[in-house]
């Protein structure tokens, strides 16, 4: 059925104008699908933004299981799709296979760094928007307890942790309790398992809770909102999946990365290489709209944007884990 799909959309891009043929863009999403509503979800809406704008068409894939990764990617590059953009850092052992065969081609990956010349690193300062969201979760707080839900426990999702305590504890929690999912890729979609995991600290006294796991964290603001808590959603702006119940979500700006790198392709503009995008570059922010400004007082995001500027100044360092894996704060 996804070679079927797949030869459907390559027809369709058959038929644009002339002006898009030399750009055949790829996306190929991690697990979760691309309708986690987080990360995929957000990788999906750059597309989506190419695609409305420019009318050129793009293929892509969702991948069930590790063992598709390297016969997927391989399957674009064969077809000539360029560029072709992978969402997740489990793409990294597949990438360094085939972007070395298919030097002529270029790749962009997020949330990993691969060193070759053909392709762009997108990576995130997660702890610098983490911090923000920390900060707004502390003062949103009656009984001064906040937590975290991180997804798969890996030294990324550690970053998100990290900041939040980081912020929260700079205005005011006394307690900020942390838990992980689990430790294989399944913590990314098990919004069962985010929930109990929400209910538990609850129990223990937390009034805002911090999901940074993909779709597990739908699970999490629905259990936060049946408790008449707080959520903080993650990547996309989950605000509205919860409305009056999302405090806010710390934004990843996974969608800018994505149409970024098609429209470079377009342009031809594409180059390889780390980029580290943080609160200065625009890789990262909190979400205000209409379903959360009921939440947040002057005074909320006076502190907050006090704090962004800072950061983005050099006044405020933002601690992101150790090398022994130890959060400072």
């Amino acid at each position: 059925m996804k070679r079927i799909v797949l030869g459907l959309l390559a027809a369709t891009a058959m038929v644009l104008p002339a002006f898009a043929a030399d750009v055949q863009p790829a996306i190929l999403y991690d697990l979760g699908g691309k309708f986690d509503k987080s990360f995929n979800e957000a990788a999906y809406h750059g597309a989506e933004k190419f695609k409305t704008e420019t009318g050129t068409a793009y293929v892509e894939f969702e991948v069930s299981n590790a063992s598709q990764r390297e016969q997927a990617l391989r399957r674009f590059a064969e077809d000539g799709r360029n560029p072709i953009v992978m969402a997740g850092f489990a793409w990294e052992d597949a990438l360094k296979v085939v972007a070395k065969e298919y030097p002529d081609l270029n790749f962009a990956i997020i949330d990993d760094a691969v060193d070759l010349p053909n392709v762009r690193s997108l990576v995130f300062k997660e702890h610098e928007g983490s911090y923000l969201v920390g900060i707004m979760a502390a003062m949103a707080s009656k009984t001064k307890k906040v937590s975290f839900i991180g997804g798969m426990d890996i030294p990324l999702i550690r970053k998100f942790e990290c900041g939040y305590v980081g912020g929260a504890k700079s205005a005011g929690a006394t307690d900020v309790i942390q838990n992980m999912t689990g430790d294989t890729p399944a913590a990314w979609n098990d919004p069962a398992k985010g929930g109990e995991i929400a209910k538990t600290q609850i129990d223990q006294g937390s009034d805002v809770v911090y999901a940074a796991a993909g779709g597990t964290g739908v699970g999490v603001l629905q259990a936060a909102a049946d408790a008449g808590k707080l959520g903080i959603g993650v990547d996309s702006n989950q605000n509205g999946l919860q409305p009056g119940k999302v405090l806010t979500s710390m934004l990843k700006r996974v969608d800018v990365a994505v149409y970024t790198a098609f429209m470079d392709g377009k342009n031809g503009t594409f180059k390889g290489g780390l980029q580290n995008l943080g609160l200065k570059e625009g890789g990262v922010d909190y979400a205000m709209d209409d379903n959360n400004k009921a939440l947040v007082t002057d005074e909320m995001k006076a502190a907050v944007e006090k704090a962004k500027a800072d950061i983005i100044a050099g006044k405020i360092e933002v601690h992101d884990y150790t090398a022994d894996n130890a959060c400072p704060y």
